[in-house]
């Protein structure tokens, strides 16, 4: 038995949670996202929660069990809260702004880069360019928008220059000293 998949999703007031035969809809104030499930489970609403169950008792029916118990919980808390992520951008010169639905950042090189905003992802530039935070209702699509605009520009080991996440901790190196 899944010890996540087992847990009931609470569902909060303003969310509505319809279930078709191959999809989950979540609709909430944050907007409306969808997901396809396999057969191997059964998904029902009961008063204020979502019960997931697993039709078989294999290995892959256990594993989807808790894979889409934590789904449906991700669009849960998706539409009612939304998902944030903070991108620090270190380095001399280094900084972002917004331009309509462009992402524009300075970071060393010759030119700056341009990145499209998808749909359903909203971006606002702090600290005087130095922070990019990155809200949306999809957990998923969040987390990959951040992980690409990091990707541009790791952070290196010796001064930090670079892109992170706001939480994230960069284990520095000693340089050079010189002395033989």
């Amino acid at each position: 038995m899944s010890r996540i998949g087992i847990r009931p999703v609470q569902i909060p007031q303003g969310v509505k949670v319809t279930v078709e035969p191959t999809r989950v809809v979540v609709e909430g104030p944050k907007g409306k996202l969808e997901q396809d499930y396999l057969p191997e489970v059964g998904i029902e609403v009961k008063d204020s929660n979502v019960y997931v169950t697993r039709k078989g008792e294999d290995k892959q029916s256990g594993a989807y069990h808790g894979l889409y118990r934590n789904l449906i919980n991700s669009m849960v808390i998706g539409v009612s809260e939304g998902f944030k992520k903070s991108l620090i951008i270190n380095g001399v010169g280094y900084r972002a702004e917004l331009q309509g639905n462009l992402l524009v950042m300075s970071l060393g090189f010759s030119s700056d880069f341009v990145v499209m905003v998808p749909k359903g992802i909203s971006v606002a530039i702090e600290a005087n360019g130095q922070k990019v935070v990155i809200s949306g209702a999809d957990k998923a699509l969040v987390g990959k928008f951040a992980s690409e605009i990091r990707s541009i520009r790791k952070p290196e080991p010796y001064k930090g220059k670079g892109i992170r996440y706001e939480d994230e901790k960069i284990r520095r190196k000693v340089g050079k000293t010189g002395i033989k």
